[in-house]
């Protein structure tokens, strides 16, 4: 046998050991990693604890992943607490309420959609007109969920939380007030309570607003009664002017706006306006 040979049999023996060796050491490795992996997934049905420590640390680094990529602290609950629906979603009596309240407050539509749906749903259940509490909170609060006023009533409906602070504990106690959906059940409860007591809508709108004691309310019944009677309007569909405008450049923009109005109505990537409200 010459030498060239014995080399290059020599070398064909070292590279099937190696190649043996490669095989059997990652065979072994992956093995290990198997068994590690199924280790673990029974730990973590077995462990609910142990499953909960896991996921809020991979959460946690994932979130300080983006936090170093963007520069800010995120949140992927955000959207679940957002109160806020696309008024193209809705009803068409809701929808046109939710537009013409976002016009005339200065409102973002979305949110106020979401008050409205809720208005709906809150007030068969109550024997209360969806429109009657939507005008309540528009006298009250102006649709704004963080007003409070000098003797201490808060959010869209101004319940005096002090007073009604028990009615908060099923939404996590007294600062659910400035939630909107909270204050509005709370709202809605209250408002109920003052008409049963009352007998009529007027005797509990006075009750509502505080002046059960006194000869009138100030002409809060009034208002509320007069802005009930444009919802009305604005829910079957006529045109109700948000106010009337007093120079030339607010009847413009009056227009204008509800030419905008009007082309979101009829954007064909909404959802079907025609359906009867639910």
């Amino acid at each position: 046998m010459t030498l060239f040979s014995s080399l290059k049999r020599g070398l064909r023996t070292f590279v099937g050991d190696v190649a043996q060796g490669f095989f059997a050491i990652t065979h072994n490795g992956m093995a290990v990693v198997g068994l590690t992996l199924f280790f673990f997934v029974v730990a973590m049905s077995v462990r609910p604890d142990l499953r909960n420590i896991t996921e809020a640390k991979l959460i946690n680094w994932l979130q300080e992943r983006q936090i170093d990529e963007t520069g800010i602290e995120t949140d992927a609950d955000a959207v679940d607490r957002a109160t806020a629906t696309d008024p193209r979603d809705l009803p068409k009596q809701q929808s046109n309420l939710a537009y013409w309240i976002s016009r005339k407050y200065r409102v973002a539509p979305e949110p106020v959609s979401a008050l409205v749906a809720e208005a709906y749903d809150l007030g068969p259940r109550n024997d209360i007109d969806p429109t009657l509490i939507l005008a309540v909170m528009a006298i009250e609060s102006g649709f704004n969920p963080f007003a409070q006023s000098h003797v201490g009533a808060q959010g869209l409906m101004q319940v005096l939380t002090r007073v009604h602070e028990d009615k908060y504990e099923g939404f996590g106690g007294a600062l659910a007030a400035f939630d909107p959906v909270a204050n509005l059940r709370v709202g809605v409860n209250v408002l109920k309570d003052c008409i049963n007591r009352a007998g009529s809508v007027e005797g509990g709108l006075k009750l509502y607003v505080g002046a059960g004691n006194f000869k009138d309310d100030g002409g809060y019944g009034s208002k509320v009664i007069a802005e009930y009677g444009r919802l009305q309007q604005v829910a079957k569909g006529i045109k109700v002017p948000i106010s009337t405008p007093t120079t030339a450049v607010e009847a413009a923009g009056e227009r204008l706006e509800s030419l905008w109005e009007k082309a979101q109505r009829l954007s064909p990537f909404g959802s079907d306006k025609d359906k009867d409200p639910e």
